[in-house]
């Protein structure tokens, strides 16, 4: 099994059936697994405003944790402002935002950007995955932090690398704290 599909069968482990999605090239794995991994309802959106605002009112209404998959920090940036709203109303939201391939990084490609910088002020939580062996446990830590109470924006930085990779088993289910 690849990383993307590890990542969406964690999400499903843990009872996260949406992902609200502005992919690009660094997530096209993540897209092509969405069809490999049954059950997880994948919804384009054609801005990341669209994306993040999305994922706080469903999350707000349904009192369920949802998924965002955004492209790399221009991507995270376009969304910002909602995850702001979200994280000063304790939403929990799982933040999955592509990265270049760990090869490619070093070459400062256009859209390169300190993504974890851009995502601290509006996340609680914040990882950039270090192996594709580590997918299911990280998203598991994203998971865990999504639903600490009250509710936070946890976000995983996924280079595209580690996504098409053979990663370790899924993580489980983790219990859900009382809300």
């Amino acid at each position: 099994m690849v990383g993307a599909e590890c990542l969406l069968r964690t999400l499903l482990n843990n009872r996260i059936g949406l992902c609200l999605m502005n992919p690009g090239t660094s997530e096209m794995q993540f897209v092509s697994a969405l069809d490999r991994v049954p059950g997880m309802r994948g919804v384009l959106c054609l801005f990341e405003g669209v994306v993040s605002g999305a994922a706080g009112g469903f999350a707000r209404m349904s009192g369920e944790p949802v998924a965002t998959l955004l492209h790399l920090g221009p991507g995270l940036a376009n969304g910002l402002a909602n995850f702001h709203n979200a994280r000063k109303a304790r939403t929990p939201i799982v933040s999955i935002v592509g990265e270049h391939s760990t090869r490619h990084l070093p070459h400062n490609a256009p859209l390169t950007a300190d993504i974890e910088q851009l995502a601290r002020p509006v996340s609680g939580w914040v990882h950039t995955l270090t192996s594709a062996e580590r997918m299911g446990a990280a998203a598991c830590e994203a998971i865990a932090a999504a639903l600490r109470p009250p509710g936070q924006v946890s976000t995983l930085i996924v280079p595209a690398d580690y996504s098409w990779s053979p990663a370790g088993a899924p993580g489980a289910a983790i219990p859900r704290p009382e809300r």
